[in-house]
């Protein structure tokens, strides 16, 4: 069978979606991935060695790399993963989230539909290129209500932005060239191999270490929590079923508000570590200064790829929360090997507030 192509897959969701993909698929994957801070190839020990895994070092944007792996490797499917994604880096730092999320997905749409164009008609049918994207291109929600595919766009960060102008190129490249595309748009993810400067992984190792767990605000931020492996699932649903040019929300039905969150957590490394000397562990708990353009609640209608596609979340909060609490509390090893390449959880996304 053809192997896929998959972008970003060093990442925290694509890296996840690489390790399913192993582990219950039979086609082989490369794997293409810049390895910037986030992308770490010690979340994918697991499958060193696997014949099946071929790993590339190199960004969407390098159009003669992108072009030469289609060529040689010939994939019956791109799944786009390679973005930027943590929105405090964005208030700092916009241009590069536009240089990877806008112009290194166009240089990929670029590549992908010069590579299809050329294929046989058997091949150029079957073909899909499938974009991942986010529930932040909605904008925010208020006190009810849930995004649907067709939510009108009102991004309200610069992360939030450049993945909305992605999707629309996306959409574009489908409806000019004919290149059949899938798009979904995910809620808030969490899990294992997440980076640390994530809400979760950064309140579970700062419960464990007696650090402040920085809440933004007052807290009552919503969010749909969503466990990375339910959310790969869903997209290799989608792969597999999906319908051309079609858009597919991805949510784990758990709205939950932040400083919720940071209770349940502080609870679970209570239970596990009853012994910490600082503990309990909500008395770490400190309010700072709300992020700018902080969106009030995002929630995610699923509907559409449950009646469609019978996809539904498997892991409820409790049992998700669980599982990643206990893994970062088994596995200080993979955080070391991060702080030892210069991990910083420092509070970005602040130059802005002035």
């Amino acid at each position: 069978m053809q192997p896929i192509l998959v972008t970003g897959g060093a990442g925290f969701i694509g890296g996840e979606f690489v390790r399913q993909w192993i582990a219950e698929e039979s086609a082989a994957v490369v794997n293409l991935d810049a390895l910037t801070y986030a992308g770490n190839l010690d979340s994918l020990t697991t499958i060193t060695g696997e014949p099946r895994h071929v790993f590339v070092e190199g960004g969407i944007g390098d159009a003669a790399l992108v072009r030469s792996l289609l060529e040689s490797h010939r994939p019956r499917a791109v799944v786009n993963f390679a973005a930027e994604s943590h929105v405090d880096r964005s208030i700092d730092g916009p241009g590069a989230f536009v240089e990877t999320n806008v112009v290194g997905t166009f240089r990929l749409l670029e590549e992908v539909r010069r590579y299809w164009s050329a294929l046989p008609s058997p091949d150029r049918d079957a073909f899909r290129f499938l974009h991942v994207s986010t529930d932040e291109v909605y904008g925010s929600l208020g006190p009810t209500g849930r995004f649907t595919e067709t939510t009108p766009y009102a991004p309200n960060s610069p992360y939030s932005a450049s993945k909305a102008a992605s999707d629309h190129f996306v959409r574009a490249y489908h409806h000019t060239y004919g290149l059949p595309t899938l798009t979904t748009n995910c809620s808030n993810n969490y899990g294992p191999y997440q980076f640390p400067e994530k809400l979760i992984p950064l309140m579970i190792l700062n419960c464990l270490e007696g650090k402040p767990l920085p809440v933004y605000g007052d807290g009552r931020q919503v969010r749909d929590w969503l466990y990375v492996a339910d959310h790969c699932d869903a997209i290799r649903t989608v792969l597999a079923r999906g319908r051309v040019g079609e858009v597919y929300n991805v949510g784990g039905d758990c709205e939950r508000a932040n400083i919720e969150i940071v209770h349940t957590i502080c609870a679970e490394v209570d239970r596990h570590r009853p012994g910490l000397p600082h503990g309990p562990c909500t008395s770490l708990i400190t309010h700072v200064t709300d992020r700018p353009g902080h969106d009030r609640r995002y929630a995610i209608d699923f509907g559409k790829i449950a009646a469609e596609l019978g996809w539904r979340p498997r892991e409820t909060f409790a049992s998700g929360i669980g599982r990643t609490v206990a893994w970062y509390l088994t596995n200080q090893g993979w955080v070391d090997r991060l702080r030892a390449r210069g991990l910083t959880t420092n509070r970005q996304g602040l130059t802005s507030a002035a």
